[in-house]
């Protein structure tokens, strides 16, 4: 009995009928914009990402869509910035401004605005601290809720608040219905452990906390059951897509809630498991294009549908290659 073996013989073949399908359309690219004119700042910890001003957002979607990517998510770095985070809802903010322009420009490209506080405090934390510097979980749910309102009016097509605060979903769900944004997605960061993988992204964002750690709000790495009730509570609170991040230490989480819930799953495949690959492969330690196409297959295989990742271009351009 030989099935598996002639099945393998011939690469078309096997291309046909693989378990995993990795599908363009299921890729969504991080685009980090910030205030001024005429920038193009390549971040250091990460090779090959940048920062863009808004005036220089129009060649980069237009790079992405020739290369069949329809799907952003947006980190705003402000200009300035205070205790309360102002800066994040403000009419004129940056990802407010960022997102009438794109839209403007690109009815085709679905919009995903990132919904957290860490970017426009002074502080570097995901919410309003107290008088004892920890964070006021009910303030700060009443202030995501005006963020991603304003988000909203803006042009976001998806709300994807990443604080992790309890009760967050709600909230904006509420008040996008109350402005009659009944049909606006919620991607829910349910599932954000506190990790090591965040350190390049906290300096492309400027959002790294002056003060302690997010071990409080952010779930441990150590848990697992945890994981699916997280889930669970965001489903309760009428949550569209559950997210776990990060993706490639987690992928046991991934599949767990695959199992478990009847609504799509996306992963963030984050920064450090970004810049690891990239800077090992211009080092010459490893085969960077297979690394790529083997992490990115796990994710899948693990029960993605849908991925945050950097390396979106790449993907694109190997299911192209039909290499995936």
């Amino acid at each position: 009995m030989n099935r598996g073996r002639r099945l393998r013989q011939n690469e078309n073949i096997r291309n046909m009928v693989s378990e995993t399908k990795v599908n363009k359309k299921s890729l969504i690219y991080p685009l980090f914009i910030q205030e001024g004119n005429g920038i193009k700042e390549e971040i250091k910890s990460m090779p090959n990402q940048f920062r863009y001003s808004i005036d220089k957002l129009n060649f980069e979607i237009e790079n992405l869509l020739k290369k069949g990517i329809n799907n952003i998510i947006l980190f705003g770095i402000p200009d300035k910035k205070d205790c309360m985070g102002t800066g994040a809802y403000i009419e004129d903010g940056i990802i407010q401004k960022a997102l009438k322009e794109i839209k403007k420009n690109f009815k085709e490209i679905t919009c995903i605005a990132d919904v957290c506080m860490c970017e426009y405090t002074n502080h570097g934390h995901c919410g309003i601290l107290d008088e004892n510097n920890i964070v006021d979980n009910d303030k700060t749910i009443k202030v995501l809720s005006k963020i991603a309102t304003s988000y909203v009016e803006s042009g976001a097509d998806i709300i994807a608040p990443s604080d992790m605060m309890d009760g967050r979903i709600r909230e904006i769900r509420s008040a996008l219905d109350k402005k009659g944004f009944v049909n606006t997605p919620i991607i829910s960061y349910a599932v954000k452990y506190s990790s090591a993988f965040y350190g390049p992204f906290r300096e492309a964002a400027d959002s790294a906390p002056s003060f302690g750690d997010r071990k409080t709000y952010q779930m441990d790495y150590r848990n697992r059951k945890e994981a699916l009730k997280e889930a669970l509570y965001d489903i309760e609170e009428c949550a569209d897509i559950i997210m776990v991040k990060p993706a490639l230490s987690y992928l046991d989480i991934i599949r767990d809630i695959k199992n478990n819930i009847n609504l799509p799953v996306c992963a963030y495949s984050v920064s450090g498991e970004y810049s690891m690959i990239k800077i090992a492969g211009a080092n010459g330690i490893i085969d960077e294009d297979k690394i790529i196409i083997e992490t990115t297959t796990s994710m899948y295989r693990a029960g993605t549908d849908i991925l945050i990742t950097y390396f979106a271009k790449e993907i694109a351009k190997f299911i192209d290659e039909g290499k995936m």
